[in-house]
C-alpha cells in the first residue's frame, strides 16, 4: 500500500486539477506559499550579499500590501506598529502632515503647533519635508518617513524643505533648516470668541478625535454659548480624522437624531451608527470649517450636518476619505492596518476612492480658494458667514 500511496501522491502533485474542488484549493494556496518561503530562503542564500530573512519576509509582505494600490492601507514592522501604539505624546518638531502616505516627493505640512521647533524654524503649511538627515523620502510609507523625523529630545535634525510651486512648471524652491527635537503635546481642542457686526461669537478647533475628544467639544461648545455667543464656528481644519465612536459622538452635540454614518464591508457587518440625542439647540447658527485636509472622521461629522441641514460648510473641497481602516496584528509582532470597509452618510453619499483614486470629498456650501482658507481672513469669512445668520 505504501509504494501505492506514495505513486498516487506524486501524480496528484503534478496534476492538482484531478483533485476534488476542496482538495485543490487547498493544495494551491499551500503551493504558493510555499513558493515564497522558498524564494525568500533562496535570496537569503544566494545573493552575493548577506540579506537577513526577517528583512525579507517584511519586504514581501509590505510589497503584498502595495499591490492593492490602496494608498491608506499599510503594513508596519514590529518597530513601526510598537511606535505606533506608543502614549500620544511625542518627540518631534511639531507639524501635522497631509492624509496622503507621501505627497510628491515628501510630507506636506498640513499644521504646525504653535510653540514648536516646526514654528520657531519658521516652517508653513503647504510646504513639504522632503528629505531627513540627507535621505529622501519619495517612495517611503508615512509611517516610515515620519519616524525618522522623531527622536530624543534635544537631538538635532536636518530637514530638507521644499515650498509650493509658485507657477506650473516653476522649479520649487529646497531650503535645508536643522531643528532641535523636543517634546511636542497638541491640544486636542481649543476655543476663542470673536465679536463680529457686535454679535458675539465662538470658535471650536477640533485637532484629532482622539479618545475623550467628545467630552471636550462639549465642554467648549458649552462654555463659549454660556459666555454669550450667539453661534459657532467648528474647525476642522487639517484634522485628518481618528475614531469613528468620536466622530458619532461630536455630532450628537449638534444633531438630535437619526443616522450619522453608515459603514459596510466585505467581512465587516453593515452597521448604521445612529445619534445619540442631548444636542444643544438647533436654533443656535452653526458653520464647519473645513479644508482639503479634513478627512475621514472629520468629514463623516461634516457630511452628517450637511445631510441634515444642521449646519453651512465653509471652506475648500475635503479630502474624500469614505474608507476606514483596522489594525490587525501578526504573530511576528508586526501588523496589517488595511481597508476594511467603506463609510456612506445621512444621504447615502460615499466620500472616497477605494482607497485606490481620489474621492469625491465634501463640497462647502461656501466655497473658500486655497490660497485663504489657512489664513486669518479665512477665520474672518467663516464669522461673518456665521455672523449672517444669527438672528
Amino acid at each position: 500500500m505504501l509504494p501505492i500511496l506514495l505513486v498516487g501522491g506524486i501524480w496528484l502533485g503534478g496534476h492538482p486539477e484531478d483533485l476534488p474542488s476542496f482538495a485543490r484549493s487547498a493544495f494551491e494556496v499551500n503551493h504558493q506559499t510555499l513558493v515564497v518561503d522558498e524564494a525568500i530562503a533562496r535570496i537569503s542564500s544566494d545573493y552575493y550579499r548577506p540579506i537577513g530573512k526577517s528583512k525579507l519576509a517584511n519586504a514581501s509582505i509590505a510589497g503584498a500590501v502595495a499591490s492593492l494600490g490602496d494608498r491608506f492601507s499599510h503594513y508596519l514592522t514590529p518597530k513601526e506598529y510598537k511606535e505606533f501604539n506608543a502614549p500620544p505624546s511625542f518627540t518631534g518638531i511639531g507639524v501635522a502632515v497631509a492624509p496622503e502616505a507621501v505627497v510628491g516627493r515628501g510630507l506636506q505640512i498640513a499644521h504646525v503647533f504653535n510653540s514648536s521647533p516646526a514654528s520657531r524654524a519658521g516652517l508653513k503649511v503647504g510646504e513639504a519635508i522632503v528629505a531627513v538627515g540627507g535621505r529622501k523620502l519619495k517612495g517611503l510609507s508615512q509611517e516610515a518617513a515620519t519616524a525618522l523625523i522623531k527622536g530624543l529630545p534635544g537631538t538635532d535634525v536636518s530637514l530638507q524643505i521644499e515650498a509650493p510651486s509658485r507657477s506650473a512648471g516653476a522649479r520649487a524652491a529646497v531650503r535645508t533648516l536643522k531643528l532641535t527635537r523636543a517634546v511636542v503635546s497638541e491640544p486636542v481642542v481649543a476655543s476663542l470668541s470673536r465679536v463680529v457686526h457686535k454679535v458675539k461669537l465662538g470658535v471650536v478647533a477640533l485637532a484629532t478625535f482622539s479618545p475623550g475628544a467628545h467630552g471636550e467639544v462639549r465642554e467648549a461648545v458649552e462654555s463659549e454659548l454660556h459666555h454669550g455667543a450667539r453661534g459657532i464656528v467648528l474647525d476642522l481644519r487639517a484634522n485628518g480624522g481618528g475614531l469613528v465612536e468620536e466622530a458619532r459622538l461630536i455630532a450628537s452635540i449638534f444633531i438630535a437624531k437619526g443616522t450619522i454614518v453608515a459603514t459596510r464591508g466585505r467581512t465587516q457587518p453593515s452597521e448604521t451608527i445612529l445619534a445619540t440625542g442631548h444636542p444643544i439647540a438647533s436654533s443656535i447658527p452653526l458653520v464647519v470649517f473645513v479644508d482639503h485636509n479634513t478627512a475621514s472622521a472629520s468629514e463623516i461629522v461634516t457630511a452628517a450636518l450637511q445631510d441634515h441641514h444642521r449646519a453651512t460648510v465653509l471652506g475648500t473641497h475635503t479630502f474624500g476619505k469614505g474608507v476606514f481602516q483596522e489594525e490587525e496584528p501578526l504573530s511576528n509582532g508586526g501588523a496589517l492596518d488595511i481597508t476594511v470597509g467603506e463609510y456612506f452618510t445621512p444621504n447615502g453619499r460615499n466620500l472616497g476612492g477605494g482607497g485606490v483614486k481620489q474621492g469625491a470629498g465634501i463640497t462647502p456650501e461656501v466655497p473658500l480658494s486655497n490660497s485663504v482658507v489657512d489664513t486669518p481672513q479665512g477665520l474672518t469669512a467663516a464669522l461673518k458667514t456665521l455672523a449672517a445668520k444669527v438672528k
